[in-house]
């Protein structure tokens, strides 16, 4: 699921191993629908200003998803908070990378509150998707340097540059059952194949 451009989309669909996607969906007219079509992705624009409700554009959202039957949904840079009603449907099943260190900076603007209060490091997570808002059990995380010259552009390039390596590696870790997923218990019974698409860059989980 995208809102934007589609930069976690274009990495996934880049970088897959042992997986497909199966629909590229957006919530908003977006540019990386138009990237996915030209990769020959199946597309939707389920537009939430043509619904009148969340309830409605979310129900209309699901059903979409669901007619594709897929193992996982991602979330790569959509925007819309989901209700606990869609997240219930696909328990277990739905996945973000957040740029923070999580549970540290949950929300907006993590780049320059980062900077705000002067922290020495910085990364993204990827983490299962619940009711409260970037709150769900890690899968993996990545972590950076902030460099003393860094502004908040810079710090979101290399946090993104991160995601786009992270992100392909855990969803390659699922399709190989390197990870599993019940419920919301995480657990990695290998993590070789983490090491080996990050370069062992990886903070959590703890690389064998």
């Amino acid at each position: 699921l995208i809102s934007g451009r589609g930069s976690n989309m274009a990495a996934l669909a880049e970088n897959r191993q042992g997986f497909e996607i199966c629909l590229v969906a957006a919530d908003r007219p977006a540019a990386g629908l138009e990237t996915a079509q030209k990769n020959g992705h199946r597309t939707a624009l389920i537009d939430r200003k043509k619904y009148p409700a969340k309830q409605s554009h979310e129900a209309a959202l699901a059903d979409e998803i669901a007619a594709h039957d897929p193992d996982w949904i991602i979330l790569a840079g959509y925007m819309s908070v989901l209700s606990e009603t869609f997240i219930s449907r696909f328990d277990g099943r739905v996945l973000n990378i957040h740029p923070s260190l999580l549970p540290d900076y949950k929300g907006l603007n993590t780049h320059a509150r980062v900077l705000a209060d002067k922290k020495t490091h910085h990364g993204v997570s990827v983490h299962l998707v619940t009711a409260a808002l970037d709150d769900g059990p890690l899968l993996a995380q990545m972590k950076l340097a902030v460099a003393p010259n860094d502004t908040e552009t810079s710090l979101s390039e290399r946090v993104l540059a991160l995601e786009h390596q992270l992100y392909p590696a855990v969803i390659t870790a699922l399709a190989e059952d390197f990870v599993h997923v019940e419920g919301l218990n995480v657990r990695w019974s290998d993590t070789s194949r983490l090491r080996s698409i990050t370069g062992g860059v990886v903070c959590f989980p703890p690389l064998d």
